[in-house]
This record gives structure tokens, sequence and C-alpha cells, in this order.
């Protein structure tokens, strides 16, 4: 199975480039937001419940106002809430991310830790959260599992697990540790691109050849080549 996991990897690499962290393309990023730890971690707490483009547009939004850890701790809390409705719960959110500022200000002299126990006791921060961290903003590896790489890793037959711990559990045993940032790199913009939650495209997927799902509807009504 690891050899397929990486194959499926290199397929998608040349297509999607640098990948994505929640809610932003890398190719996207304005000079001055790029994946630094501050912001992968602010942007991936908003995409907690929501789709990527809200994700973006709330963020966008927020740093626009509030760009680092310091602004954050001490934002309104009502004016945090306005800035990312679009993400949804934005009470809680804001709640927690301000939260979240103040701890790392108090208890991390402002900087975002980089080891698994410390990202977790932050505020709204779990396991995908603290792996998208590690892999995005500080080149540690991490297997990152959102829905999009829940959902596709057991479309396709690679996993058979029942919720995102059981697949990053699962993918760490199948994967070399060295691609283990790649997964959620490449399979989130594959997600978003070809293999759509309710519609995959399965005729046009370059990795069809290693996904059950797509086998199991090889010439029926129901793949999808739109």
């Amino acid at each position: 199975m690891a050899g397929d996991i990486v194959e499926i990897l290199d397929a998608l690499a040349p297509l999607y480039g640098r990948g994505a962290y929640p809610g932003r393309s890398i190719e996207g990023l304005s000079p001055e937001w790029d994946a630094d730890p501050f912001h992968v971690l602010i942007a991936t707490i908003l995409s907690q419940r929501t789709k990527d483009a809200n994700t973006r547009k709330a963020s966008d939004r927020l740093f626009s106002e509030y760009d680092s850890v310091e602004e954050l701790a001490e934002a309104d809390e009502e004016a945090v809430c306005e800035l990312i409705r679009p993400a949804g719960f934005p009470r809680q959110k804001a709640s927690g991310i301000i939260g979240c500022c103040r701890v790392l200000r108090d208890e991390h002299g402002g900087t975002v830790p980089s080891g698994t126990e410390a990202l977790l006791s932050l505020p709204m921060v779990g396991r995908k959260t603290a792996a998208c961290v590690q892999a995005y903003a500080m080149g540690i590896p991490a297997v990152c599992v959102d829905t999009h790489v829940h959902r596709i890793s057991n479309l396709m037959g690679l996993v058979d697990t029942k919720n995102p711990e059981e697949t990053e559990r699962a993918l760490m045993e199948m994967t070399p540790r060295e691609r283990w940032n790649d997964i959620n790199r490449y399979i989130v913009r594959h997600g978003q691109e070809i293999c759509l939650p309710n519609r995959p495209r399965c005729g046009r997927c370059p990795v069809s050849s290693h996904c059950d799902h797509a086998q199991s509807n090889s010439g029926s009504d129901g793949i999808n080549t739109n």
C-alpha cells in the first residue's frame, strides 16, 4: 500500500504545485501573508466546519485588521466576530482565536510552539490544526487529516477508517515520513478540483487507476466526467 500512496502523491504533485493550507492556495498568497505559523494557525482554526472559500474570505478580512498575535490578543471580540462571520460559528471562533492568541502571548512569548502537545494545549487546536501548522509553517513531518483527506483516503481504498484520527494513524504507517506533508498538500487540492464530495470527476482523475471507487464504477453511468 505504501507504494500506492507514493505513486498517487507523485502523480498529483505536478498538478497542484506547492499545494494549499486551509482556505488558501499557496500560489495565491500575498507576500506579507506567507505560510508562517501565525497565519496558518489562525486560518486553520477558521477552517473548522466551513468551506474553503469561506475560510479564505474570513481570513482575508481578519488579517487586514489584526495581523499579529499581539493585536489579536487585545482585539475586541465583537469586531473579530463580524470580520470572521463568513467562516461560520463567529462567536465561538472569535472567542477561541482571541483566547489562543492570549495564551501564545502570555505563555509562549508571542510565538507559535512547534511541539504537538504544546499546540494541542492551545484553545481551538486539535490534531488537524496542530499538524497543519507543523507541516505548512514549520516543515515538520505531519499527516494533517481534514475532511478531504479522510473522505478521499477511504473512497480510494487506501484506508478503511471511521474517523480522522484513525485515518491519520493509518496514513502515517503506510507513507514514508518524508512524504507525510504531501498528503494534505495534494489531496486537499484534489478534493477541491477533481474528487468533489458529492460528484467525483472520476473520468478526469489522474489517479483513478489507484482508486477503488473509480475502478468499481468503471464503464458505468456512475462515473462523472464533467
